[in-house]
């Protein structure tokens, strides 16, 4: 399989929350790790490395019961002491993990009734350290060989891709995955991608959305996942304009978010007016959009004329790279102006997602597009984690710990009405896939279940009747919860 970025962490104490590099690192942790729960495409929670939980009448003690017998890849056995010391670097400081003797206890001093939703995605995997610092894990494959990018031979100028490979996990507690190895070449060009996946040089490949109608029309397999990667205006006070409400207000009601939407990226992205998607929240939909271009105009005559005005224009920094970001950039900006206000695009930052801060040096911007990548399945994590990342460090005191639908609800209400986050659109995962991939289901929020994944074998490959999958078949693999 082919991805855009060109290297990745495999570490989860290394991801940077909501950004999109995080995603793609967590795409790859999932063949090497397990988390202690998972949960199905029904919403309903299912054991993984802790085969039973429970929890008190207040929501503040949990107890798990770790599953027997589980070893790492190097056929150690999993404690409760290796599950404890991954994740209390990982969860928030309230929550405390104390191993016992094949179970632990995680404490909290306020309820957490969705702390299993949280233990379900994100970075919350179950890893072991070595004290060479490399990382073992319990899942379904292991990490073989990692090749960073190096001169080409040919041209020493230009670089080969970094590499990495899997093999399966003959111990993995799950049964044996399908396929023997999974490789990886990083930082693949997106037309390069649909390329090889045409010629069979590639079995899965990652789609970027202003590339998705071609692959349609070349009639690839592409599959789309729900609403994955928020794209938003944030304002900060770096511009004395930004900090003016009136302002925000007028630009807010400037975008023509249907636009950019079904006209910029073809019907690929869904409009955003809320923070949170309607998959993960069921409350999205309330938001309705705010666009009232004669509104923006009266707002904008009663500002000061040098407000957001031809002397000092509002300068917008595209804060993630690619050209669909540089395509909606402009859009705002185009949007700005026939409300009479002066928006400047600059170019965009060399990181995927930038601090709340500028960088030292940098030209002041009072407004970025950024992107934020939906990594959580509990709506007040994700919610917190969003805002703590992308407002200004003194815009909020605390964050309520909300879990109740209704808080929640009011608590984003809350967010939107201030403006300074503006969503725009909601972009999906989407997946090149090839003609020889079999059981292709990963999770309708875009995680990848690749150990369920085989491979068609080709006349040349298999000696066994036509379409028996190459690899280990099913009735080979140890009897697990896959199937």
């Amino acid at each position: 399989m082919e991805l855009h970025v060109a290297s990745v962490s495999l570490d989860p104490r290394d991801w940077r929350v909501g950004s999109t590099a995080a995603a793609e690192d967590e795409r790859l942790a999932t063949l090497i790790y397990d988390r202690l729960v998972t949960l199905d495409d029904y919403g309903r929670f299912q054991p993984a490395l802790a085969a039973e939980w429970s929890h008190d009448a207040a929501e503040k003690n949990w107890q798990f019961k770790l599953r027997p017998g589980v070893k790492f890849s190097n056929g150690s056995l999993l404690t409760s002491s290796d599950v404890a010391k991954a994740l209390q670097g990982l969860l928030p400081p309230p929550l405390q993990i104390i191993p016992g003797d094949n179970n632990l206890t995680i404490r909290s001093s306020r309820p957490v009734p969705d702390l299993l939703e949280q233990l379900a995605s994100g970075r919350y995997f179950v890893f072991r350290k070595n004290p060479d610092g490399t990382l073992l894990g319990t899942g379904p494959f292991y990490l073989a060989e990692n090749i960073p990018a190096q001169p080409a031979e040919a041209n020493p100028a230009a670089l080969k891709p970094a590499h990495l490979k899997f093999r399966a996990n003959e111990e993995a507690w799950a049964g044996r995955p399908f396929v023997d190895t999974v490789e990886v070449t990083l930082g693949a060009p997106g037309l390069r991608q649909i390329l090889d996946l045409q010629v069979g040089r590639a079995d899965l490949v990652e789609i970027a959305p202003d590339l998705v109608r071609k692959a349609r029309q070349d009639n690839l397999r592409v599959w789309r996942s729900a609403p994955a990667t928020l794209l938003a205006l944030r304002f900060d006070n770096s511009q004395h304009a930004a900090s003016d409400d009136r302002l925000r207000e007028a630009i807010d009601l400037a975008l023509d978010r249907d636009t950019m939407a079904n006209v910029l990226l073809q019907r690929e992205a869904q409009p955003a007016t809320a923070l949170l998607p309607q998959w993960l929240t069921g409350y999205a939909f309330i938001f309705g959009s705010p666009m009232n271009l004669n509104r923006a105009r009266e707002i904008r005559a009663a500002l000061p004329s040098n407000e957001a005005g031809t002397a000092e224009p509002l300068r917008l920094r595209v804060d993630a790279p690619g050209d669909v970001m540089k395509l909606l950039g402009e859009r705002v900006a185009v949007n700005a102006r026939q409300a009479n206000l002066a928006v400047q695009v600059t170019p965009h930052a060399a990181q995927a997602n930038p601090p709340a801060s500028p960088n030292p040096g940098s030209v002041a911007a009072g407004l970025h597009l950024v992107a934020w990548h939906y990594d959580s399945l509990s709506p007040r994590a994700e919610l917190e984690a969003l805002v703590s990342q992308l407002y200004q460090k003194d815009a909020f005191d605390t964050f309520p710990a909300y879990a109740d639908p209704d808080k929640l609800y009011a608590e984003e209400r809350r967010l939107l009405e201030q403006r300074r986050l503006l969503p725009l659109i909601a972009l999906p995962d989407y997946v090149g896939i090839g003609p020889a991939v079999r059981n292709w289901s990963p999770a309708p929020w875009g995680e990848w279940r690749l150990a369920d994944v085989w491979l068609e074998a080709s006349e040349s490959t298999t000696s066994g009747a036509p379409g028996e999958s190459s690899g280990t078949s099913a009735k080979d693999r140890a009897p697990g919860v896959r199937p």
